[in-house]
Parts: C-alpha cells; sequence; structure tokens
C-alpha cells in the first residue's frame, strides 16, 4: 500500500476532478429517462414505451454500461470528499465538524429546493443525510472503512429480501396492489402522469410533492442511504490508499479494471437473463432481479475508476481531461444544469416533451447536454474562481463571500 499523505490545503488533485466531471456526465444516461418518461419505465422498462429493436439496445447499454454505476462512482467520490474538506478544515483552524455539518446543512436545504421544486430524482438529499454520519469514521483505517463500507453496502440487500419476505408472508392486500401498481401502474395512472408533466408547473407540483414525500419517507431510508452510506465510506479507504489520486502503479490500476469489469458485467448479464426469463414480473425482479445489477456495478464502477486513474497517469486524450476537470470542478452547478436543461425541454413549463421521445432518442439529449457542459465548464473556469452554487455553498458554510471573479480574467 502507498503511503497516505494529506493533501495541502488549496491544492486540487486533477484526477479527482476529471473522475468528478466524467461521473457527473454519465449520470445523465440514466437521469434522462426519469426526466422523460414516467417513473416506472426507470425500474421496470416494460411498464411503458416501446422495448424492441434499437431501443432495446439502448436499453441494454444503458443498464450494462450505466444503471448505478455513476451514482455509486459519485458517491465514492463524495466520500473522499468528506476526507478531503475535513482535512483542509483542520489544516486552516484545528477544527472541522462546526464547518462539516453546516455544509451537509445547506447541501440538505438546496437538495431539498431541487427535490420538491424541480425533479423527484434528486440525490442531494441523502447525500446530505449520510454526510452526517460517515463524517463520523473519518479517521479510521482505510481497511476499517472498506469493512465498514461493504456492511452497510449489504444492509441494502438485507432490506430488499427483508421487505419482499414480509410482503409475501405478511403483507395486507392493498400493500401488494401498491407494490404491484409500482411495479406496472395501469393505463390511468400513467396517462395522470403524463397529464401532470405535460401541464404547467402547478400540475407537475401536485404530482412531484406527493412523489418526493414517497420517496423520502420510505424509498431513501429503505433502499437509498444504504448503497450511497457504503460506497462513500469505501471512497474514503480508497482516498487514504491514494487510488483516488492516481497514485498507485499502472499495474494496480489495470488489475482494478479487468477485475472489476469481469466480475461486475457478468453478474449485470446474470441479472439481464433473470428478469427477462422471470417475464419482469415484480415478484422476481422488484426484490431479487435487482441484486444482480445492484452487485454489478460496484464492480463496473470501480473498473472505471481504474480506467479513469490510468488514463490521467499516462496524459491521454488531455484536452478531453481538461474539459472532464473542468465539469468536475463545477460539480453541483453542472448537476442542477442538467436539470434546468431538461426539465424545460420535457415538462409542459417548457417545450412539453414528456413521454414523446423515445430511449433512443434521449440518447441526443444526453450528447447535447455533455457538449454545452464540457464546452461552458471550462470557459465559466477562464473567468471566476467557482460555480454560481459552488460559490453560495461555499459562502453560506463558511459564513462568508467568497471573491467570485479571478484576479486577471482574460480579456
Amino acid at each position: 500500500m502507498s503511503t497516505y499523505t494529506p493533501v495541502a490545503p488549496g491544492e486540487r488533485i486533477q484526477s479527482l476532478d476529471v473522475l468528478r466531471g466524467f461521473a457527473l456526465l454519465g449520470i445523465l444516461v440514466m437521469n434522462v429517462q426519469s426526466f422523460s418518461m414516467p417513473a416506472a419505465a426507470y425500474v421496470n422498462p416494460t411498464a411503458w414505451g416501446d422495448l424492441t429493436g434499437v431501443n432495446l439496445m439502448t436499453w441494454l447499454v444503458s443498464h450494462i454500461l450505466a444503471d448505478q454505476k455513476f451514482m455509486t462512482l459519485f458517491s465514492i467520490l463524495f466520500g473522499a470528499g468528506v476526507c478531503l474538506f475535513a482535512e483542509r478544515a483542520e489544516a486552516r483552524s484545528g477544527r472541522s465538524v462546526a464547518v462539516h455539518y453546516r455544509r451537509m446543512f445547506w447541501l440538505l436545504v438546496f437538495g431539498l429546493a431541487h427535490v420538491y421544486f424541480l425533479w423527484t430524482g434528486d440525490i442531494l438529499v441523502p447525500y446530505a443525510i449520510c454526510g452526517c454520519g460517515i463524517y463520523l469514521f473519518r479517521n479510521r483505517s482505510p481497511r476499517r472503512l472498506l469493512a465498514l463500507g461493504v456492511c452497510v453496502f449489504s444492509v441494502g440487500t438485507f432490506m430488499d429480501f427483508f421487505s419482499a419476505w414480509g410482503l409475501m408472508n405478511y403483507g395486507s392486500q392493498e400493500a401488494v396492489a401498491g407494490v404491484a401498481s409500482f411495479w406496472a401502474p395501469d393505463a390511468a395512472a400513467i396517462e395522470a402522469e403524463l397529464a401532470a408533466y405535460q401541464g404547467g408547473w402547478m400540475a407537475q407540483q401536485a404530482y412531484r410533492v406527493r412523489a418526493a414525500l414517497e420517496m423520502h419517507t420510505f424509498v431513501m431510508p429503505m433502499f437509498m442511504l444504504w448503497p450511497c452510506g457504503g460506497a462513500m465510506l469505501l471512497g474514503m479507504a480508497l482516498y487514504k490508499w491514494g487510488v483516488l489520486s492516481a497514485a498507485r502503479s499502472g499495474r494496480f490500476y489495470r488489475r482494478m479494471i479487468v477485475i472489476g469489469m469481469a466480475v461486475g458485467l457478468t453478474a449485470i448479464s446474470a441479472g439481464v437473463w433473470w428478469n427477462f426469463s422471470g417475464g419482469w414480473t415484480w415478484q422476481s425482479s422488484f426484490f431479487t432481479g435487482v441484486q444482480f445489477n445492484y452487485w454489478g456495478s460496484m464492480g463496473v464502477a470501480l473498473g472505471y475508476l481504474g480506467l479513469i486513474m490510468l488514463a490521467v497517469q499516462k496524459g491521454v486524450f488531455p484536452n478531453l481531461q481538461r474539459r472532464l476537470a473542468a465539469v468536475g470542478r463545477l460539480a453541483f452547478t453542472n448537476y442542477i444544469l442538467q436539470t434546468v436543461l431538461c426539465t424545460l425541454l420535457f415538462y409542459g413549463h417548457g417545450f412539453g416533451l414528456f413521454g414523446s421521445v423515445e430511449r433512443y432518442q434521449q440518447l441526443f439529449v444526453v450528447l447535447a447536454v455533455w457538449l454545452i457542459q464540457l464546452w461552458l465548464s471550462p470557459v465559466w473556469l477562464r473567468y471566476f474562481a467557482y460555480g454560481p452554487l459552488e460559490w453560495a455553498w461555499r459562502a453560506l458554510t463558511y459564513w462568508c463571500i467568497p471573491k467570485m471573479r479571478l484576479r486577471e480574467s482574460p480579456v
């Protein structure tokens, strides 16, 4: 294992920025489905829309290469960021507790505004909650962080099987019907969701608030916090081992790529076979079927991590790396910008294309947003030290006004 050396205050880690930008852009491959289609189609591709030909191939590729992979990768980075932030705060003042929890409080506020006023697929709220918990373990050894991360991640599987067992054996008819209707909504429910998001902002709001409350009171504590928290703890361990700063050998990263991808893709492919052979019923897919991708995604995410670290070491595609790093430095702003652009395109207060864009066509939207953010982010950083939301988050965290403009802006 390489020696762990804390990063000097103010020093940026290029590999973290590149990886963050890569993960942020990758997240949109799956999020665009949530922006553009009824919610059930995200988890059950047979619930709505065409699933043949090019649409089937689009779903297969996005499921195998993107679904949960980039969220896992982003969670790993968030955990590393907690360690990095605490180190820098302690180097400046000797303390980090108060400033960390202020930071998480304001992230929670931003997340609640995001989910209740713009889009129900928000990840900031669970990140803020997990960030409060994982901070307590920041000084543990990498081995203990790794073991704890695996345990926390495993709770998600336990909760899934426990829920299935309870529902099958003790669930009321109403509870069973509720799960079945969530997994495969009837035509009336689909039409109601289409009408809500194709309508004005107020029509969306009634539907969005109800969906967000269900997310925060049931889905998040049961199923979301555990994979996020487990991956964050893993990220803290990888940061302390020097894995995320491209400090390990090329051989180490090549092994990470090969093993992570081999194990991950095998598990995910087995899950695809399981779900299609079981007819995508909720009894087969909603509980057992999702576990293949749940665990396989960790392997693929680690494979991506090794690939980006190796690319940073070798200096391949330097211009693309520079742009990805800029996207990563503005990750908060770019994440919300994706929401703004996609809701304007798909929701009724904008172009109102919700429910009318095929799966393969959604990839063109993803590509367009990628190009915008890869172009805009470096341009912004030529003139400004922070993205607008990064600036606001920093100001609220430290209760001061950071300098926004660079000292010497280009003409």
